[in-house]
């Protein structure tokens, strides 16, 4: 009996040991799933590097051309004026370059604009180019700035309805030549290919590729080098001639556009129409829009617009109704899209268009310079799109310190000159050129950053 009650007990001591252990492994399970797991993380090695930035080149048109004043040459172009020119910044270190233009009597004044990057530093320059057409064929105001030369570009404010008269310009900086196609979309798509010699400028008349084309919008693509694509465009009505413009090309499609500063102006008859035209392509896929129309200044809404865009064909919508103000025009997109807005001034008998591209966003703390030509009165119009408020810095003849609230809107008077634009925050800028009372002189553009601005890159094994 005595072993028998020695051995039940160590029975059960050995069963009460399993237990605890037991009960501490559980609860240990408990705890281990309770607390934090350990992590491996692994940081990629990299650096940080700015590239040394590149010269500054920009191409100037030069002569404004015109069609058909010879009427047993209806195919020749005429100069119907040297345009006045700008340099500003870092002109006395740049090298100007004339560029042969073999298609039009009289030409002069296109050429290849260089500043040499020194001490490692991008070389802050910009130019830009006005004239004033008083003639019965090419009447109004038309300037621009001097820009670069790219590889693909987009011109979207074409026409050749009756009674205009649109060139595209093509201008080759290059010491190689480019073959540029010109995609042309419309009710009908179209396609032809040109060759421009290096240092030259030539002059494609755009009825002659987009010919019936109410509306078109052309790709324009170069491969060898880099050429300057620009629209030239003038307008008789009966005969009367109403307006000449300077049209840039778009860079690129993208879902979501902003067009600043556009200004409406209605008939004096009464008509309800602002002369605001709004010309949208989305070039792959049909697309959703919003328009969004606010005022420039305040940032008021003002009218809202859907639209329903099918792909590869452009469409237009008329903004009708507004009062006599300049507006910033908003357009969010399902599909990349490339948009232009024609806007009208007048005064009397007295009338002139140009057409209001979509302003980029310029990158934070890169000072950038602009040249504003000599003209009617200019006026910058900032868009700050981010959450929070910027900072933003202009100098110049006027130079004057400028704070954005976030999503804010202002305009910003300035005179002719050089200036220097930097912001504390991403920034939409745009500028526009309109006579006072009396006159329907109209001109804009929006900011471009310089090519020759270099961003700090981040580079990984």
């Amino acid at each position: 009996m005595k072993q028998r009650t020695i051995h039940l007990a160590a029975t059960g001591a050995r069963v009460a040991t399993g237990a605890v252990v037991a009960a501490a492994c559980v609860l240990g399970v408990v705890a281990a799933v309770a607390a934090p797991w350990p992590e491996v993380q692994s940081t990629s090695a990299h650096t940080t590097v700015t590239p040394v930035p590149g010269d500054a080149l920009v191409v100037c048109n030069g002569s404004f051309r015109i069609l058909g004043r010879d009427s047993s040459k209806a195919g020749s172009m005429y100069s119907a004026g040297a345009p006045r020119l700008r340099v500003d910044g870092a002109a006395d270190d740049a090298d100007a370059t004339d560029l042969n233009m073999p298609d039009i009597t009289g030409g002069a004044g296109a050429q290849a604009i260089i500043a040499k990057v020194k001490d490692r530093e991008a070389p802050l320059i910009a130019a830009s180019e006005s004239m004033q057409l008083s003639d019965e064929d090419a009447r109004g105001f038309a300037a621009a700035p001097c820009r670069e030369a790219s590889m693909r570009s987009w011109l979207v404010g074409g026409d050749v309805t009756t009674g205009a008269s649109d060139i595209i310009l093509l201008s080759n900086p290059g010491s190689v030549p480019a073959t540029v196609d010109l995609s042309i979309y419309g009710e009908k798509r179209a396609a032809s290919t040109v060759v421009v010699p290096p240092m030259t400028q030539i002059g494609v008349p755009l009825a002659s590729v987009a010919a019936g084309e109410r509306r078109p919008v052309i790709d324009v693509v170069s491969t060898g080098a880099p050429v300057r694509a620009t629209l030239q465009s003038t307008l008789v009505r009966t005969l009367d001639a109403v307006g000449a413009d300077l049209q840039d090309g778009v860079s690129g499609a993208q879902r979501d556009v902003l067009l600043l500063g556009v200004r409406s102006s209605q008939a004096a008859d009464g008509d309800d129409s602002t002369g605001i035209v709004v010309r949208m392509l989305a070039p792959d896929a049909d697309a959703q829009a919003v328009v969004t129309v606010r005022n420039a200044v305040s940032g008021a809404l003002v009218d809202e617009y859907e639209v329903e865009l099918e792909g590869a064909k452009p469409m237009e919508i008329a903004l009708a109704g507004s009062a006599s103000s300049a507006y910033d025009i908003e357009i969010a997109a399902s599909e990349p899209i490339v948009a232009g807005a024609r806007q009208t001034a007048r005064s009397g008998s007295k009338e002139d268009f140009a057409w209001m591209l979509p302003a980029p966003e310029l990158a934070a703390d890169a000072p950038m310079m602009f040249s504003v030509p000599n003209g009617p009165q200019a006026t910058l119009y900032l868009r700050n799109t981010a959450d929070e408020p910027i900072t933003v810095t202009i100098d110049g003849p006027d130079g004057r310190t400028v704070e954005l609230a976030a999503s804010a809107s202002t305009a910003v008077p300035l005179k002719t000159g050089g200036h220097t634009l930097q912001s504390t925050g991403h920034l939409h800028a745009a500028i526009s050129m309109q006579g006072g009372q009396g006159s329907a002189s109209i001109a804009g553009w929006p900011l471009w950053a310089g090519a020759a601005t270099q961003h700090p890159i981040v580079v990984r094994p």
